[in-house]
């Protein structure tokens, strides 16, 4: 299993905000099961959910198929090149950390919405 990389870290008062790079499916499905609307929200926009498919084919945002719905579209966007190895994803999860307390906050398939959210964690 590929190690997990660091690719962010800052802070603010006593808050650090970090992007991770990680391999480790699991652990990133253990991530997306704990994101808050907030998060799903980000994570469905930079997905391109909502450009990519008619509102029919999608799941209500309210709805018990809309996680894995997501997911599902998080693994395939996930997808390293499939001709190097057809099992190797990468998720980049922002992380923070209050008060000792480490929090898994968001995650994604490239690292460009993980640091905007992680930037946005900070200006808050």
């Amino acid at each position: 299993m590929p190690r997990q990389e660091s690719f962010f870290r800052e802070s603010k008062d006593d808050v650090v905000v970090e992007v991770t790079k990680t391999y480790d499916r699991s652990y990133a499905r253990e991530v997306f099961g704990s994101i808050g609307d907030e998060a799903m929200t980000a994570l469905a926009a930079a997905l391109n959910i909502n450009a990519n498919y008619d509102p029919s084919e999608v799941p209500a945002p309210d709805g018990n198929d809309y996680e894995d719905f997501v997911w599902q579209e998080l693994c395939e966007a996930a997808l390293e090149d499939v001709r190097q190895d057809p099992n190797l994803y990468s998720f980049f999860v922002v992380s923070e950390t209050r008060a000792g307390k480490i929090e898994d906050l968001y995650i994604s398939p490239d690292w460009p919405s993980a640091e905007a959210f992680a930037r946005e964690r900070l200006k808050s």
